[in-house]
């Protein structure tokens, strides 16, 4: 039987058989710095009847040289990641920004090389941010789990802005047991880390992250949650020198916890 999966990228669908394996994609983040979050994710999917493919050759989907503008080292490293994931049948992301950086911008980057840009454009239907394959291809808001707790809710830039993923995380933390969502007023607004932005402009970068600190403690929230470990990266750092006993989770820790 043939299901058609509409991907959010415009012109795409995904035309497969009944996906039954799924190859993660966990970052270069996820795996140097937040290995738990890719654990959790692969929790998640096997506790939804999915077998994971993990392919040990994979490493960055070149988005800080991207972002730094270095284009040509961008490329090699998304040569790599084409490569690597050319026969998954789908891929599944714990970031909105990796996901976007493969789906919205390899084909920019490969405007030069012919081939590889047809590469980049039948693999983009195929990678999916976390919260939108459980939604959109699993079909699945509630997958079973507990958290005892007030959370808030963090959105993403590149989630929010290219991928348009606002309702669908909310919903899913909606579905969890013991779990209190509370929205923040500055829920919208960027953390402030961008990368190297958050290097090249530390003041700037960590008058943003104060501010966004500031509408969370008014929430009284024990727990931020968001869909891109950078930006949960960001903001524990800020948290912690703060000395707030508040703490950031992935969505798929909280969706994995029992």
């Amino acid at each position: 039987m043939i299901s058609v999966y509409p991907h959010p990228i415009g012109g795409h669908s995904l035309q497969l058989e009944f996906v039954a394996r799924v190859s993660l994609f966990v970052t270069c983040i996820v795996d140097q710095l937040f290995p738990r979050v890719g654990i959790a994710m692969a929790e998640v999917l096997e506790r939804l009847g999915y077998e994971i493919d993990f392919p040990e050759a994979q490493t960055c989907c070149g988005q800080p040289a991207f972002n730094s503008g270095y284009p040509g080292e961008a490329g090699k490293v998304a040569r790599h990641f084409l490569d690597v994931f050319r026969d998954a049948e789908c891929i599944v992301v714990p970031s909105g920004s990796c996901t976007s950086m493969i789906t919205h911008h390899y084909e920019d980057i490969f405007q030069q090389d012919s081939r590889r840009r047809e590469e980049a454009h039948r693999m983009a239907p195929r990678v999916w941010e976390f919260s939108r394959f459980l939604l959109e291809v699993a079909k699945v808001d509630d997958v079973g789990a507990r958290f005892d707790g007030v959370v808030t809710y963090h959105d993403s830039c590149h989630a929010l802005r290219e991928l348009r993923i606002k309702e669908g995380p909310r919903r899913l933390l909606g579905k969890v047991q013991g779990l209190t969502l509370r929205e923040m007023e500055a829920a919208e607004e960027c953390c402030g880390f961008g990368g190297t932005f958050s290097v090249k402009f530390p003041e700037v970068s960590g008058g943003m992250a104060r501010t966004k600190i500031d509408s969370i403690q008014k929430t009284e929230a024990g727990t931020v949650v968001s869909i891109d470990p950078s930006c949960l990266m960001q903001l524990q750092g800020v948290i912690d020198r703060a000395g707030l006993p508040i703490r950031t989770l992935h969505l798929a820790e909280v969706l994995a916890s029992r």
